[in-house]
């Protein structure tokens, strides 16, 4: 049975993932429809881009993913359709691809022209939803759409680094549920980077100079637990996706606040890494 999945911004008040849903069955009644999120913030595309990168993966190979975020076809912003990584991706040419192009080449690009008499403001109750029970049918790319070498890219999406390699800096590319700041820089990057040095993070007027492997590395098990008042601290990790990530241990932005609030951190914002220069007991010592 073929899985067709759904990333958008519609949220779950409204009657559009409902529809959207109705769309596909009434097209392929013998379908699995997953949604991954319904919550990516309106037209917030590198929010999306994020989602899906980290979601697609753990999904059976020839799954289809209809990302509809900033999805309104105009002359700037064609529909897509991509085979990359062996699965489909079915969204607007506005970047939210580029973060998995990125790192993984795509097999097959094209830009969707199925004819349709659908109402036009609603592109996954037409274009999209044709495309994806097009290819989980069997059908191959090449019908639904013109082959095109490239794609959009997010702006920001890569961290700079100096030409002395003495700083990277990184934007804020993701707010999580428990309000945790995700930055674009990747353990792998920065690992390529540091070669032994030591680093401060800063983060607005926050400053961090150890990376932790856990969220829970910032607790001392050796107190009891009611003196050990961790929950709230600072700490930053390397996510399970890789990703930098500024945190509060334990953190619950209804009641407490989190990392995003009480660090002043949104979408954007600039997140630096200074590397120190080598003393001459760490150059001996290499």
């Amino acid at each position: 049975m073929a899985i067709i999945t759904l990333t958008t911004d519609f949220g779950e008040k409204d009657h559009y993932a409902g529809a959207a849903k109705g769309a596909i069955y009434s097209e392929l009644p013998d379908v699995n429809i997953v949604d991954i999120s319904h919550a990516v913030s309106p037209f917030n595309t590198l929010e999306a881009a994020y989602i899906i990168k980290n979601a697609y993966h753990n999904f059976p190979k020839g799954t289809i993913h209809i990302i509809d975020v900033d999805s309104e076809l105009s002359p700037e912003n064609k529909h897509i359709a991509v085979k990359l990584d062996d699965h489909f991706f079915i969204c607007a040419n506005n970047g939210i691809m580029s973060m998995i192009c990125a790192e993984i080449v795509a097999d097959r690009i094209v830009e969707i022209r199925i004819p349709n008499n659908l109402p036009k403001m609603q592109p996954i109750a037409d274009a999209f939803v044709k495309a994806a029970c097009h290819i989980a049918r069997g059908g191959t790319l090449e019908v639904i759409g013109k082959h095109i070498e490239t794609i959009k890219p997010i702006k920001k999406l890569k961290p700079f680094v100096n030409e002395n390699q003495t700083q990277i800096v990184g934007h804020v590319i993701y707010i999580d549920n428990y309000g945790n700041v995700i930055t674009n820089i990747k353990r792998t990057f920065f690992d390529s980077l540091i070669k032994g040095r030591a680093f401060e993070i800063l983060a607005r007027n926050h400053k961090f100079n150890k990376i932790n492997d856990r969220y829970c590395d910032i607790v001392n098990f050796d107190f009891e637990a009611n003196k050990r008042h961790d929950e709230g601290r600072k700490l930053v990790v390397f996510n399970s996706s890789g990703f930098l990530e500024i945190a509060l241990y334990k953190s619950n932005p209804e009641t407490a606040g989190c990392a995003s609030s009480l660090l002043g951190l949104k979408v954007m914002d600039s997140i630096s890494i200074n590397f120190k220069p080598f003393n001459h007991e760490q150059k001996v010592s290499l």
